[in-house]
């Protein structure tokens, strides 16, 4: 576990390394890369995997898919209810971003999902509870609740973050702190080290998380 730790960290900090300007945001992930001839000349071009197909309920008890939050960016979170450690100061954070979003009025346009990875106590009503203390009138933030091994396997595959049943962590989860993005077209564009398994509140990757979040306004949302 350690080793997927670190290779997930290593993961989130070449990503921030591979941002050639301010301007950019890099993709993400697994990626195929395809072979064409145009005007006589080879050329080679890098294909990334989107974000897989998922089906959830929400807080509210209604059947959501990766579908009902189409051309939206999405700002996401592993997590569970009764998390005793990092969860709630993730969801401050959380809750701060979704102000971040009011003040640029773009609610419309992004999208905030918190996948619990303990679906047995994170039923639509404990959920709906728990949003209530953070959110309660954010329409833009929904909380999912479904398979659990489908889930642990989703935050890992495609959205870079460490989530697994670990009887030795408090509360019975061991999961990462950190926040993933996704763009409108469903690619996984950056992982945020928000908070450390410790508790401590990472600024930087908060700010940078900001950063990237309106570079992809600008240049995908406003322009389409």
């Amino acid at each position: 576990m350690i080793r997927l730790f670190t290779l997930l960290f290593l993961l989130a900090l070449s990503a921030c390394e591979d941002v050639d300007s301010e301007r950019t945001v890099p993709f993400i992930g697994h990626y195929d890369l395809e072979y064409s001839v145009k005007d006589g000349v080879q050329v080679i071009d890098t294909v990334y995997q989107p974000i897989q197909s998922f089906a959830y309920q929400n807080q509210e008890g209604r059947q959501v898919t990766n579908k009902s939050y189409a051309h939206k960016i999405w700002i996401t979170e592993f997590f569970f209810a009764t998390c005793p450690t990092i969860c709630p100061i993730m969801n401050v954070q959380m809750t701060n971003l979704t102000k971040e979003v009011h003040t640029m009025n773009m609610e419309d346009q992004v999208q905030f999902l918190s996948f619990s990875i303990d679906p047995i106590k994170d039923t639509p009503e404990a959920l709906k509870k728990y949003k209530g203390l953070h959110c309660r009138d954010c329409k833009n933030w929904d909380f999912l609740t479904g398979d659990e091994e489908f889930t642990h396997r989703l935050g890992i595959e495609s959205f870079k973050v460490f989530a697994s049943r670990e009887e030795e962590a408090a509360g019975g989860y061991a999961h990462s702190g950190a926040f993933s993005m996704v763009d409108q077209n469903g690619y996984l564009r950056g992982v945020y080290n928000i908070t450390g398994f410790d508790g401590d509140v990472n600024k930087s990757e908060y700010q940078r998380l900001l950063r990237d979040l309106k570079i992809l306004i600008e240049s995908e949302l406003v322009t389409n």
